[in-house]
């Protein structure tokens, strides 16, 4: 499987890509909105790892776009925003699940 990781903070995303790696999928990161559009608008992905707290766009409006221009990819919502509010707002947009951090890899994996 191929999987797109969007993830500011240059540890996490090696963490989450290495982990991803070592169970046999090809992993792409990026780390704001904007390379995230480009790279889910020319790619096939198998799913996306998305965190919502990235420079612009947020993390929210990625996910909006790429429903809004019919990329159907699984999005797994990634954040410390764990609000009720929050995950109402990431469903609404299109994500199909929304995983507060911090988190264990097995639930990101399953």
């Amino acid at each position: 499987m191929r999987y797109l990781v969007v993830e500011d903070e240059p540890k996490m995303a090696r963490v989450l890509q290495v982990a991803l790696q070592n169970e046999g999928h090809a992993v792409d990161t990026v780390g704001n909105g904007r390379e995230a559009l480009w790279m889910a608008t020319e790619c096939a992905y198998d799913a996306i790892v998305l965190d919502v707290m990235i420079p612009p766009p947020d993390g929210f409006e990625v996910c909006r776009a790429l429903r809004d221009e019919g990329r159907w990819s699984p999005i797994l919502l990634l954040t410390a925003r764990d609000g009720i509010q929050d995950r109402v707002k990431g469903l609404d947009a299109g994500a199909d699940d929304y995983l507060p951090k911090p988190f264990s890899f097995d639930e990101l994996s399953a």
